[in-house]
């Protein structure tokens, strides 16, 4: 429980009858918000309500990447049902609310415009960016700000949100890399050849999620091996949300994408796609660059390592530069692994088909020696679905 000089500190003072039911509340909300973790990464997990003498009048949590933050949802819906606020209302949430634009509008906007005048905060932004600028802005417009720290348990709620603002990250800022494969049973990320004409593991439901995730990411990364063996589109398409297709990128260090490539094609009407960029190393394949930026592609150069590979840290930064928060690793096993072995992954999703036996190599072990949090296993139709978060 917050003490009375916390909240004094922060706020109006708060009495311990009332600061017990807050606690209680944010405990749930942050409960509630945790159970989204895989889908608002790297964002927190966040939980509001509007309360009135005691009551919830409505709820709401940060649901996906990109989607309405959890304080929008809960005045929304407080307003849906005919509410209006009165001294003594409250909303309640377990995170500082915003206060810069990203794919949202600032929560403090929201709050401000919806007439309540005192806001509950279970934790301070932890972010050094942004660390106590809602709270300012909320308080100089008037508002009565309390904060009871610790109650919303945020290193417990969003220890992914704790690793994306640590001053590590801050200092070498790349993208939210999720790495998503399917698999056999047996581990291969390659079907036998009379199954799924070679190439498909997963069943219908989990290719349409797989559409759902292009729609969340600012970009989908992939490999030349991949370009060459299965010249893919990487489009997002229905259920996905086509409406911010992703950035479309392939690592390719002699530029070997070929220009009619499907990955170049004009995209059809039942489909989006971003701008398509090759990494490569400087000097491949100069009629070739010529041939593939006339195609569209955008022609990025990044110097290999003593390898002879590009540098996947400096790729990363790129994109980051570029604008790219979230990002979708959709490729083979060397290049997944390569990611992995740099301490590059964040997020792993992985799908076992309903698949015996298969071809090629298996991640299992590389997954394994992984530290995993927050893992689980979803069914999804025929196939099983792992979500967790990766540690180095």
């Amino acid at each position: 429980m917050a003490s009375m000089d916390a909240a004094k500190e922060s706020g109006s003072a708060v009495g311990e009858e009332e600061a017990s039911a807050y606690s209680r509340l944010l405990g749930e909300l942050g409960r509630e918000a945790q159970r989204c973790c895989h889908e608002v990464a790297p964002n927190p997990c966040v939980g509001a309500a509007v309360v009135r003498g005691g009551h919830v009048v409505a709820r709401g949590i940060h649901e996906f990447w990109g989607g309405l933050h959890a304080e929008t949802k809960a005045l929304e819906a407080a307003a849906a049902a005919g509410f209006r606020p009165a001294p003594g209302d409250a909303l309640v949430v377990t995170l500082e609310p915003c206060s810069s634009q990203g794919k949202q509008p600032p929560c403090t906007e929201a709050i401000l415009s919806s007439g309540v005048a005192r806001v509950i905060v279970g934790e301070v932004d932890p972010d050094p960016r942004h660390r106590g600028r809602g709270l300012a802005l909320l308080r100089e417009r008037g508002l009565d700000v309390v904060v009871l720290p610790g109650h919303a348990r945020l290193a417990e709620v969003s220890r992914h949100f704790l690793h994306w603002t640590d001053a590590d990250r801050l200092r070498r800022p790349r993208p939210w890399t999720i790495a998503k494969w399917a698999q056999t049973r047996t581990g291969q990320l390659s079907p036998p050849p009379e199954v799924g004409e070679g190439r498909w593991i997963s069943g219908p439901l989990s290719l349409a999620e797989v559409q759902i995730l292009r729609g969340r990411v600012d970009a989908v990364l992939t490999g030349i091996g991949t370009v060459l063996a299965d010249d893919p589109r990487l489009t997002v398409r229905a259920p996905g949300n086509r409406g911010r297709p992703p950035l479309r990128a392939v690592l390719d260090t002699e530029l070997r994408t070929p220009p009619d490539a499907r990955l170049l094609h004009a995209t059809g009407l039942e489909e989006a796609g971003g701008e398509v960029v090759l990494f490569c190393r400087p000097g491949a394949a100069p009629a070739r660059h010529r041939d593939l930026e006339r195609a569209g592609a955008r022609v990025e150069y990044v110097r290999p390592g003593e390898d002879g590979r590009l540098s996947l840290r400096e790729v990363a930064r790129i994109l980051y530069v570029r604008g790219v928060r979230r990002m979708l690793l959709e490729a083979g096993p060397t290049l997944l692994a390569a990611w992995f072995e740099a301490e590059l992954v964040d997020q792993a999703r992985v799908y076992t088909g309903n698949v015996n036996g298969g071809r090629g190599p298996s991640l299992a072990e590389r997954l394994a020696r992984r530290k995993l949090e927050n893992v689980a296993f979803t069914v999804v139709g025929d196939d099983e679905r792992l979500d967790a978060f990766v540690k180095g």
